[in-house]
């Protein structure tokens, strides 16, 4: 699988299967989160797709907005006949530009591909990372599974063992 013959573009509605169908064995491997379709449908705006030359799907990922500065790179998987031809490289660059784009200056990620993400400049989050009091508060009336995951809060803790925070400044970056 040639880089070439991978086209990257903007999810549409006629993608959700499709993406359920990437995330379902990285569910089942407990690598990702599996969520509801109607999630996926809500939040399709938020996703990138990878596609082969034939139009099949061979990766998706998701950039979610928490805050002015901060997004999430949520999702992002590929098919195994993808993986080390650098389409999750490719999508993430996608999302990365799309956080610049939206002005966001922090983009956070919960991994187990570590190495992945820190090739791609992110690093390990402090135990508490620094945000004003007035935004944590606000951060704390959020319903998103997300959110609480990045302020490291106890009640997600059953769903993220093992899983490592990091973030990547886009300051400076063009």
């Amino acid at each position: 699988m040639g880089m070439s013959e991978i086209h990257i573009r903007p999810a549409r509605t006629s993608d959700v299967h499709g993406i359920k169908e990437l995330v379902a064995p990285m569910a089942a491997e407990r690598i990702l989160i599996t969520k509801d379709t109607v999630t996926y449908f809500e939040s399709i705006q938020e996703f990138v797709v990878a596609e082969n030359g034939a139009g099949d799907l061979v990766g998706c990922g998701a950039l979610h907005v928490m805050w002015e500065d901060l997004a999430e790179v949520r999702t992002l998987a590929t098919s195994p006949a993808a993986r080390g031809h650098g389409v999750g490289t490719r999508m993430l660059r996608e999302l990365l530009e799309r956080a610049g784009r939206l002005g966001v200056n922090r983009v956070f990620c919960l991994t187990f591909e570590v190495e992945f993400f820190a090739a791609h400049g992110f690093e390990v989050m402090a135990n508490q990372e620094t945000i004003p009091p007035e935004v944590f508060a606000e951060l704390l009336r959020s319903h998103d599974e997300g959110v609480a995951e990045f302020l490291d809060l106890a009640r997600v803790k059953p769903n993220t063992l093992g899983n490592t925070r990091m973030i990547r400044s886009l300051t400076g970056e063009g």
